[in-house]
């Protein structure tokens, strides 16, 4: 139950002389959509700041504990953000799903290694990854136009025993001969589709827009003025004079506020959008003007809408390839008009290609595949010659200033943009082919033998492709489960030494402590599955796309016309890999659906997103958007506010994704507000997954750049944890950071502390471990009772007690409590 005080009630009176100022714990959870009433251990909080989708709880009794701090006895005011509702707040954030692929090449933008020597190689990345973006948008709306323009509208509609069965197709059918039968009318309406889901991608691009990137940072200065250069990565080795050499740039004061660059891009993929609905339907309706007995002013005003629909699509290049994100400085300022405008000219120009398609040309049959199958082997061509573009430059990056632990040599960012293009061509694919299926009546959509033609031959070779990718998946699953079973096997003996003074003699436990660390050290396994995984992809499209323009732009089978085992075998694969491709779109609809009316499965949906959209929005206006661009500001707001009012000390507590919040939220602080805070981080992806995937922003330089700037920090772990890890800090960074790995279970057998069995608790509930609350007064101890000037080194480290060296000395996954591994 959540009551709502009004501000003022807050408002404390200052401490008296000799004092001690009161102490602070901001709670932050992780994934999974934490409620407060859990984290602050209450059926009844208090709502003291914030909205209904963010807020700061605290419990009844300790809203005005700030104006009794004697009582507290040195004890820190728990306070819990909950920031759950911007990721997985009402049903219809479920159908987020749908925009996967948008939200996957958004992250390619962000893992691109860090070399701040090569600044125009750095750009290029950005250019590149923002291509690859507006070619996914190009290629959904494609895949919508094969749907609505060739298989409904040309396909079908054009056939007597295809429309005979589907009366909502009578109006539009050939045989009825009525207005709209004539295949450029008939395109001219099915084109209101693919226009409509451009809309819809606009709309919420543009709502979410408002309500996430509108979010001011903390200081709110002037702009700086612009030299109109790309300004990616500028805070990247910048000097800082308040705390040395090294400036991330999260510290930056724009770059938690894009609201800017996803307007500009928003423009360009809507207007990418629009025209690529009106050249499919242009380009058929001018084929027919060119041929012989056509009309000569039709085909001049086709000729002259093509010309106009090309130079609309150099615009959209263009405003796509002048500028990235702008990080110096807040940028608030409005685009030029040709920016703003170009979905207007765009929409203009779709407008006038319905208008020139449903000109009357009664002679006019359709029959074969509607003109413009050629697109997707385009795109697809294209796709794959951005990806090794930006694979070389990723390793150019990486090799001028190589990082410690980056996945993959820093082919991460071309892998993740490879995974976007294939679930791309998984999502229209396999919309095309259920469609197909569907029309065509029989199992295996685009064979050519039904009443239609069906889909487009790349779209069919693709298929073809889709169960050797499966059996590549199933080989990487079977790796893995192979190593966590070589590990558990190893570390089986060395269980029991975690544990001195139990009998250790219980076999079955012993396995399953075994497993649990196995199970967690695949985590750092996921680079070179990925690597695996994307290279196949690459690899298969190439081969689909070398098959489709061997075969022609005739349907059929993939191997039509090859020996009979082979015809029979690419049948075979053709048929699975059709129904596959359509599985997966219907299971993700599925999922969607079932999203919108559980909450239980909502938060599931929701915790994909709490890791895929902490980033924001640089490359694709239309993936979901960046809850960190409200709740960055929400706990640097918070925490400034709360120190300056009360000179008192601060723990921000994170654990998993709300540890890389609390970091960030830090990183924004100025100097003095750093003085009164400590940095307690449990279960967290800090260095495992961030450091790791993104190092340009939370890699070893980044995150000892931290270590220096914050009063204290402490990192609590296990080995059974397969989300956290050790951060990892070198030796000469300064004191430790990491506490030894806690033990999990905190007991083997039954003990006068445990007397029942403690169980195997992996990721969750590390307050309930004895050295959480041991780790937090010492940070508190180290924070000075009165603001100091200028930002305080480290101390010396906590003394833990409670913290223990793990069950084991090496886990096998590369989390040694030391951080020198080769996990």
């Amino acid at each position: 139950m959540t009551t709502t005080i009004r501000p003022e009630t807050t408002q404390p009176r200052g401490t008296g002389d000799g004092e001690r100022p009161p102490a602070l714990e901001l709670l932050v959870h992780g994934v999974g959509g934490t409620t407060p009433e859990t984290m602050l251990g209450t059926p009844h909080v208090v709502r003291v700041a914030g909205d209904e989708t963010a807020a700061v709880y605290r419990r009844p009794a300790d809203v005005d504990a700030e104006r009794r701090p004697a009582e507290r006895d040195g004890r820190p005011v728990p306070e819990a953000y909950s920031w759950s509702n911007l990721t997985s707040g009402d049903g219809s954030r479920a159908l987020w799903l749908l925009l996967l692929p948008f939200m996957v090449i958004n992250l390619a933008h962000w893992t691109r290694p860090p070399a701040t020597a090569r600044p125009r190689v750095r750009r290029l990345y950005g250019l590149l990854v923002r291509l690859l973006a507006l070619s996914l948008t190009v290629l959904l709306v494609a895949g919508v136009c094969e749907v609505a323009l060739d298989l409904v509208a040309w396909q079908c509609a054009g056939s007597a025993a295809c429309a005979a069965d589907r009366s909502w197709l009578g109006f539009v059918s050939a045989e009825r001969g009525g207005w709209w039968s004539q295949p450029g009318r008939r395109l001219a309406l099915a084109a209101l589709a693919p226009a409509a889901v451009t809309g819809l991608l606009w709309y919420l691009s543009r709502r979410t827009w408002r309500a996430y990137e509108s979010v001011p940072p903390l200081d709110p200065a002037a702009d700086q003025g612009d030299d109109g250069e790309v300004d990616e990565g500028a805070g990247e080795g910048l000097q800082d004079p308040d705390n040395g050499p090294e400036r991330t740039a999260l510290r930056l004061p724009g770059f938690w506020f894009g609201r800017r660059i996803v307007a500009r891009l928003r423009a360009a993929h809507t207007a990418a959008g629009l025209l690529t609905a009106a050249a499919a339907v242009t380009a058929a309706a001018a084929r027919q003007d060119r041929r012989p007995g056509g009309s000569a002013w039709l085909d001049a005003c086709g000729w002259a809408l093509l010309a106009l629909l090309a130079g609309a699509f150099l615009a959209v290049l263009y405003v796509v390839c002048r500028r990235g994100r702008s990080e110096k400085a807040p940028d608030r300022r409005p685009d030029g008009p040709a920016t703003t405008a170009l979905p207007a000219a765009s929409l203009a120009l779709f407008a006038l290609a319905l208008l020139y398609a449903a000109w009357s040309r009664p002679g006019w049959t359709s029959a074969g595949l509607l003109p413009g199958e050629v697109a997707f082997g385009v795109v697809a061509a294209v796709q794959a010659a951005l990806v090794v573009a930006l694979a070389g430059c990723a390793l150019a990056l990486y090799r001028a200033a190589p990082v410690e632990r980056t996945p993959l040599s820093g082919l991460s960012g071309a892998a993740v943009a490879m995974l976007a293009c294939a679930l791309g061509a998984v999502f229209c694919g396999g919309l095309a082919q259920r469609v197909a299926d569907w029309l065509d009546g029989r199992g295996t959509p685009g064979t050519g033998d039904g009443p239609i033609p069906g889909p487009p031959t790349l779209l069919t070779w693709q298929a073809t492709v889709i169960p050797v990718l499966l059996l590549l998946a199933v080989a990487v699953l079977l790796a893995l489960a192979w190593q966590a079973s070589r590990v558990r096997r190893r570390i089986m003996s060395t269980v029991p030494d975690g544990y001195p003074g139990e009998p250790a003699d219980d076999e079955e436990r012993t396995r399953g402590i075994a497993a649990a660390i196995a199970r967690a050290g695949l985590t750092d396994s996921a680079p070179a599955a990925v690597g695996f995984l994307s290279l196949g992809m690459l690899l298969a499209g190439a081969g689909a796309l070398a098959g489709a323009w061997a075969t022609g732009e005739v349907p059929g089978r993939a191997a039509d016309g090859a020996p009979g085992i082979v015809d029979a075998a690419a049948e075979t694969a053709q048929a699975l890999g059709s129904w596959l491709m359509g599985l997966a779109v219907l299971a993700l609809l599925a999922l969607a659906r079932r999203a919108y009316r559980s909450t239980g499965a909502r938060r599931t949906v929701g915790i994909l997103w709490d890791v895929g959209t902490f980033w924001p929005r640089a490359a694709h206006p239309f993936a979901p958007p960046c809850y960190a661009e409200r709740a960055v500001p929400d706990l640097t707001w918070r925490m400034r506010q709360w120190t300056s009012e009360h000179d008192g000390r601060l723990v921000i507590s994170g654990h998993s994704q709300g540890s890389v919040l609390a970091a960030a939220a830090t990183w924004q602080l100025d100097g003095p507000a750093r003085a009164r805070v400590a940095l307690l981080t449990y279960g967290s992806p800090l260095e495992r997954m961030y450091g790791r995937w993104f190092p340009a922003y939370f890699g070893p330089p980044s995150l000892s750049a931290l270590h220096r700037e914050v009063r204290c920090w402490r990192n609590l772990w296990r080995y059974t944890d397969p989300i956290g890890g050790p951060v990892r800090l070198p030796d000469s960074a300064g004191p430790e950071v990491d506490c030894g790995a806690l033990k999990d279970p905190v007991a083997y057998g039954r003990t006068p502390a445990n007397p029942l069995p403690a169980p195997i608790l992996g990721h969750s509930d590390y307050q309930a471990d004895p050295a959480f609350a041991a780790e937090r007064a010492a940070l508190l101890d180290r924070l000075p009772d009165r603001a100091l000037p200028g930002v305080p080194a480290q101390g010396p480290p906590p003394r833990a007690g409670a913290a223990g060296d793990g069950p084991v000395a090496d886990a096998g996954g590369g989390q040694g409590s030391s951080g020198r591994s080769s996990g």
